[in-house]
């Protein structure tokens, strides 16, 4: 079912994203200011408790899976408007991926920066997602059940809409 749309004349389509005709497209963000803008996204790893053993002792066979990760976390920060068909390519000025092993996995903590007219939420999940997939390739060897869960924007700030974390929302 396509929403209604705006007509000649109405209010603006309350769905940026669609068309007059509902149809999916890249949103016209020429007339956005350019801000400094970041995102952090936030996601889980959950490994074997022989895997996080292996990552602590640094003895997976095919060596350091959290610089692996991170790199993986980075590059597909640069990459999200060539995975995302509605995203913007924008330029980053700055993306930083931590990977935090635990007693359950290992926690992947992604900020992506950006001077520009649109957010950088896309990208700091993608970052988030590529790095967890990194490590899950680092890991399979030795856990075939890791399992990448909880990804999530947990900040952002800039733009039109302000600051934002997950806290203020109480989730």
């Amino acid at each position: 079912m396509v929403p209604d749309v705006a007509r000649a004349g109405s209010e603006p389509h309350p769905f940026p994203h669609l068309s007059e005709k509902g149809e999916a497209r890249m949103v016209d963000v020429s007339e956005k200011q350019v801000t400094a803008r970041s995102a952090t996204a936030k996601g889980m790893v959950l490994l074997s408790a022989q895997c996080r053993e292996a990552l602590r002792d640094q003895s997976l066979p095919k060596g350091d899976a959290l610089a692996v990760a991170r790199i993986a976390g980075v590059m597909g920060a640069k990459k999200t408007s060539d995975l995302i068909p509605l995203c913007h390519p924008l330029p980053l000025t700055g993306v930083d991926v931590t990977l935090h092993p635990n007693e359950v996995g290992v926690e992947i903590v992604a900020t992506v920066r950006t001077t520009h007219r649109t957010g950088v939420e896309m990208e700091a999940l993608t970052a988030v997602c590529t790095a967890a997939l990194g490590l899950v390739d680092m890991v399979k060897a030795v856990d075939k059940h890791a399992r990448l869960t909880d990804v999530r924007v947990t900040a952002k700030s800039g733009g039109r809409s302000g600051d934002w974390t997950e806290q203020e929302d109480g989730r």
